[in-house]
């Protein structure tokens, strides 16, 4: 039950409605919890991206002044917690895309996404409190920042949380959304090893009568599509690298489907335990899918799995089956990966693996020996289906 401030007569009640099913709390309790904010206690920058504002979802322009520090404190009862301060300044707009913030979080709660556990509201403070993740992100353990080795369960059922999180995000939220920046980075891990999926920072509000949006690229990816595009500038820079489904990143057609393209990246990271973009490897290993694709040609796709899962073991059947579920994610057309909800369906055998994947969706280097493509033969490799000889949107039904 939240409990509310006693507020000066004619002051607006920003906390009317239903705001029940999370806690509040003073500004008082949170000082103490995080020893007055102690810088010592401010958690990384790349935490802090994790648990970004939800409100650009509501389209809001949130100035970067209204997104500041992420604390960790504990409180009394022993829970350790991240709070969010932000700051208002002298704009009054900063409590409403406060109230909007925790009103959209409150409304879409799920176990595999990151819970928030109460918000304040005191004077001019506010500030969200949000459940703290032991094992932090999910990129620390892929990409070797820390040295911590997890089983191939363990792993499998990381994937299978992030897969039942997005399911909830495109099928059985009241709302549809698509969350438009899935990667290693941005989904966390509980004590357990739980996934949850955070960084809501640029997910969009889905039309139930729309196949897709129109709309300009954003993400951590930023390329502005002109008349010839390096190859660079498509497939590296920041840590969104091969993330990108190819019709979002080309015309800006949005859809969940852009979401499952990036689900099967990183399933292929989790199961190689690799960035999908490498460019220390050797020109035929720096580019993940791209990898796989060639090893499964050459029935050796077992050979992606990671060096130290194969040391100490793994069920070859659940690791082939999650490679297979990663391909068809990956298909040229949107309508030929699955919706999530079959995804599930797959990985925990209520389905059967009747679909025979195609080659993933990405760019042929060879095409682009002067570093430059040019926007016709991106158009020729990836066609749009509105006005190509693409195959049926009737999938055959797993």
């Amino acid at each position: 039950m939240i409990m509310r401030n006693k507020r000066e007569p004619g002051a607006p009640d920003y906390f009317s409605g239903n705001l029940r099913t999370i806690s509040y709390f003073s500004f008082r309790t949170l000082k103490k919890a995080t020893r007055n904010f102690h810088h010592r206690n401010q958690l990384e920058e790349a935490d802090l991206g994790l648990y970004i504002s939800f409100s650009h979802c509501m389209g809001n322009n949130i100035s970067p002044k209204l997104l500041t520090k992420l604390i960790l404190g504990k409180l009394d009862d022993g829970r350790l917690i991240a709070v969010k301060k932000l700051s208002l300044g002298k704009s009054q707009q900063g409590e409403t895309e406060f109230l909007a913030e925790v009103r959209l979080i409150t409304s879409i709660q799920h176990k595999n996404l990151v819970r928030l556990v109460g918000c304040c509201s005191d004077g001019d403070q506010r500030l969200l409190v949000y459940e703290y993740m032991k094992n932090r992100s999910l990129d620390l353990i892929v990409y070797g920042k820390v040295d911590c080795f997890v089983d191939w369960n363990t792993r499998f059922h990381i994937i299978l949380g992030i897969a039942r999180g997005l399911q909830y995000l495109h099928e059985d939220s009241h709302l549809r959304i698509i969350h438009r920046d899935i990667k290693a980075s941005n989904i966390l891990l509980d004590e357990k090893f739980q996934a949850k999926i955070g960084d809501f920072g640029l997910a969009r509000f889905f039309p139930e009568d729309e196949s897709y949006l129109s709309t300009t690229f954003a993400g951590t990816l930023q390329t502005k599509w002109v008349r010839k595009v390096p190859w660079t500038d498509w497939q590296s820079s920041s840590s969104r690298r091969g993330y990108t489904a190819p019709e979002y990143a080309i015309r800006g057609e949005l859809s969940e489907k852009a979401d499952i393209y990036s689900f099967g990246v990183l399933v292929l990271e989790i199961i190689g335990c690799r960035k999908n973009t490498d460019l220390s490897l050797s020109s035929d290993m720096q580019y993940l899918p791209e990898y796989a694709w060639k090893l499964y040609e050459k029935s050796r796709i077992l050979d992606l799995v990671d060096p130290k899962l194969q040391e100490k073991g793994f069920v070859e059947k659940d690791v082939l089956q999650a490679i297979h579920v990663a391909f068809l994610c990956l298909q040229t057309f949107p309508h030929l990966r699955p919706p999530m909800s079959e995804i599930v369906a797959m990985l925990t055998c209520k389905a059967e693996l009747i679909s025979i994947p195609t080659k993933p969706a990405f760019l042929d280097r060879r095409r682009s020996i002067a570093d430059i493509i040019s926007w016709e033969i991106i158009s020729e490799i990836f066609p749009s289906p509105l006005t190509s000889d693409s195959p049926s949107s009737s999938r055959p039904r797993i």
